[in-house]
């Protein structure tokens, strides 16, 4: 193997771990945000409900979280996906989390 050769490897190498470490760094850091808030919501489609809950920092982020979850095990498809989304939910109920856990 030539010199240039050995060269370029280290070079695609040493971007790839350049691209990778900061992408891992930023999924650990976002693993140990504190959720503040958790909320469970119903959402009602094409006659089935379901319920399921998520916590976030803020309430508009869990309830569209637990919104989110609920419309993907109700529907199929990109366009009844959506449409559950845009719905109002059947139920919904917040509760803030003291972080004592």
């Amino acid at each position: 193997m030539s010199v240039a050769r050995r060269a370029g490897a280290w070079r695609n190498v040493a971007a790839a771990v350049g691209v990778l470490v900061p992408i891992a760094a930023f999924v650990v850091y976002s693993s140990f945000q504190v959720s503040a808030v958790e909320c469970e919501v119903c959402m009602r489609f094409a006659g089935r409900e379901i319920c399921r809950s998520a916590s976030a920092r803020s309430r508009f982020e869990a309830l569209r979280g637990a919104a989110d979850n609920a419309c993907a095990l109700l529907t199929s498809g990109m366009t009844n996906t959506i449409r559950c989304q845009q719905g109002e939910p059947a139920r919904s109920e917040c509760r803030a989390l003291d972080g004592s856990s």
